[in-house]
């Protein structure tokens, strides 16, 4: 939790403090800058709204700056008082009037309880650990994913199936939405609050610091051409000088340290990437669909590596 702030023991000296009534209080210009303009405030907190997003924060091991209800938003007080109420807790409660807190709330029919939060710095090394029991790392890439809701929803899919750990980076064509917007953490339903997440890194010395790591690099492709993927689905060798197809889901060992590259939601990953990946990998599909978006590709491909891994331990116990 965040340091105790003369700001956070003024506001605490009572249990229930006045109402702010004035658009122009500092505190609802932070929540005005973080969640509706959705960007980190001058200290790096960032906005989190509706009661489960402002639950999981509370839950995480981020600092929490303040937590904000309208009025119509205290009848959520009950459900996040263990959380709240307890007398080692520094931060400040706020209250405000619900039209105040429509002002500053970046959904239409906001719930009425907001915290401020500052996400946990993540090193390559975070990225690299593993509990007890899960076989290696696996790493999501994020290189030029740009829109937000994509974004969240590659990062609670990743989450859900097993992912250790996240980066986003710029893909030298697009760069990546914040995984930390509000967007991006409603769409994540709260992943990003617990996965590592390591953003902004510079995708070229990311990728160099992974082959050190010993970290295989898989570049997800959209198209490939017809000789390539007849070449996979039959196993069929390679003429010399021709391009190595792209592999299938399941010809990839997903126990093995693994890093998923995802590119921009139309043109992919760049050319540069996919050559220097390891390997590139791709859904197969019926003839006549295009491609899955990044976020729906994303799903099968970790569905996979999920399966693989549980099938592993599970051999592993025996």
């Amino acid at each position: 939790m965040a340091s105790p702030s003369k700001a956070a023991r003024t506001a605490r000296t009572s249990a229930a403090p006045a109402a702010i009534t004035s658009r122009d209080n500092r505190w609802l210009k932070e929540f005005r800058l973080a969640l509706r303009g959705g960007l980190p405030t001058e200290s790096g907190f960032v906005g989190v709204e509706g009661v489960r997003l402002v639950e999981e924060a509370l839950r995480s091991a981020w600092p929490i700056d303040a937590v904000l209800f309208s009025e119509s938003g205290e009848r959520h007080h009950e459900r996040l008082a263990p959380l709240i109420d307890r007398p080692e807790i520094a931060f400040p409660i706020l209250r405000t009037t619900d039209r105040l807190f429509e002002g500053v709330a970046d959904t239409e029919h906001p719930q009425g309880v907001a915290a401020l939060v500052k996400p946990r710095a993540a090193s390559f090394d975070d990225l690299l650990r593993v509990s007890e029991g899960v076989c290696s790392p696996l790493l999501v890439v994020l290189a030029g994913v740009q829109d937000p809701g994509n974004v969240g929803t590659i990062l609670r899919t990743a989450s859900a199936f097993g992912a250790t750990g996240a980066v986003t980076a710029a893909s030298g064509q697009s760069g990546t939405a914040s995984p930390f917007s509000p967007k991006a953490l409603r769409a994540s339903a709260g992943a990003a609050l617990h996965l590592p997440v390591l953003a902004g890194m510079s995708l070229p010395i990311l990728l160099t610091q992974l082959r050190v790591a010993n970290v295989r690099t898989l570049a997800s492709v959209a198209h490939a051409s017809d000789s390539s993927l007849v070449a996979a689905q039959h196993a069929a060798p390679v003429p010399p000088g021709s391009e190595v197809p792209p592999l299938a889901p399941w010809e990839v060992d997903w126990c093995e340290p693994v890093a998923l590259l995802v590119g921009n939601e139309g043109a992919g990953l760049p050319e540069e990437v996919e050559r220097s990946a390891d390997a590139r990998i791709r859904i197969p599909m019926a003839s006549g669909i295009e491609s899955l978006n990044a976020a729906a590709a994303a799903a099968v491909l970790f569905y996979e590596a999920a399966r693989q891994r549980s099938k592993q331990q599970k051999d592993a116990a025996r």
